[in-house]
């Protein structure tokens, strides 16, 4: 075993060893405690908030326009609107508890650990473990957690795409009514709507991108999506962008800007137009970079030149941008780490009393 392997190995074992202990000591570490919560719901007529969508005619005449709703029993609309008799839901969920309640009332009955959420944090903090490992060198042990997110979320926007894609978007149109009788209650246009045969269609010769055999009949549906997609992104490009950059850069360079009595802002209209002013001349310069039918000598040369640090600046920016926003999500990895699972830091006053402090003196 070489020398860096060895300190690697220590090091670890450091780690573990420290995690094991903050654990066991004083308040522990990531552990989720949970309430029963009990919710009702009571079925009431409101005042409609659209009447004419409800009941055109009564809307019409001035009538007053209801509509069934399921209120809290509890609330105001429940008090005001609800009739005997009328029809009610219950169930009960379990919700997370801070751990200061847990220490304030620990004989509370109500409160129970969560193994499953416990066994998810927990999980989750050694995945993300396991990823940084990768910053020692490729390990089996990072390409067990890679294996693991790929498949996992997979798997995840498989079944996501089925209910949220295929069911109400393909068969809840083809069969409308039997997803309503099995899947999506309360759908109002149950007559099949024959015409999503065709991406139906689209989508198993998608499929036989798998089969051994007639692998090209997916290609139809691959050039289909590409050229739709390409299309309907050039023309929200066009628009959303190259228009806007068109009508921003004929705009005139005195930008007059003016209070709410009708004066004018000397210190804003100098701003906005200096910033006009930059903006031209960004454009014009790199319109003149890309520009190749003159040689980039001379006046050219120098405008080519002015155009390439707005290039530099432009792409700088981001870049900027891009690395801002991977530390923002290695941030909220440590957070979670540090907080959630370890309970060293306590951001949002769940535990009242600092772990560190707890730890220190058990």
């Amino acid at each position: 075993m070489s020398r860096q392997a060895i300190g690697v190995t220590v090091v670890l074992s450091i780690l573990a060893a420290l995690i094991v202990a903050r654990s066991l000591i004083g308040d522990g570490s990531g552990r989720v405690y949970t309430r029963t919560v009990t919710t009702e719901m009571v079925e009431v007529r409101l005042p409609a908030s659209d009447p004419a969508a409800v009941d055109e005619e009564q809307a019409r005449q001035g009538q007053v326009v209801t509509e069934e709703a399921w209120v809290p029993v509890d609330s105001e609309e429940a008090k005001k609107y609800a009739s005997e008799g009328a029809a009610t839901i219950s169930w009960t969920s379990r919700k997370n508890v801070p751990y200061s309640q847990v220490r304030a009332s620990p004989d509370d009955e109500g409160i129970s650990f969560s193994w499953s959420q416990t066994l998810g944090i927990w999980l989750a903090a050694l995945l993300t473990l396991a990823i940084f490992s990768f910053l020692y060198k490729d390990n089996p042990i990072y390409k067990t957690a890679e294996s693991l997110v790929v498949g996992v979320s997979a798997a995840y926007w498989m079944v996501v795409g089925f209910w949220d894609i295929i069911i109400p978007n393909l068969i809840g149109r083809l069969a409308p009514a039997f997803v309503e009788a099995n899947f999506t209650p309360g759908l109002t246009d149950l007559e099949p709507q024959w015409r999503y045969l065709i991406p139906a269609i689209f989508g198993v010769l998608l499929l036989m991108r798998l089969a051994p055999k007639g692998q090209w009949l997916s290609l139809w549906t691959l050039a289909f999506i590409v050229g739709t997609t390409a299309a309907l992104r050039m023309v929200a490009y066009i628009e959303g962008d190259f228009i806007t950059q068109i009508n921003a850069t004929i705009e005139p360079l005195y930008q007059v800007v003016r209070n709410a009595d009708g004066t004018t802002d000397g210190y804003a209209t100098l701003w906005a137009s200096i910033r006009q002013l930059i903006l031209v001349v960004g454009v014009l310069s790199c319109l003149t970079y890309f520009f190749f039918s003159l040689e980039h000598k001379g006046a050219v040369g120098k405008v080519a030149r002015v155009g390439i640090w707005f290039l530099m600046i432009t792409f700088g920016a981001a870049f900027g941008m891009t690395v801002m926003g991977r530390i923002t999500l290695l941030a909220a990895r440590f957070e979670f780490l540090f907080d959630d699972w370890l309970w060293i830091i306590d951001p949002n006053k769940q535990r009242e009393v600092a772990s560190v402090i707890s730890m220190i003196t058990g």
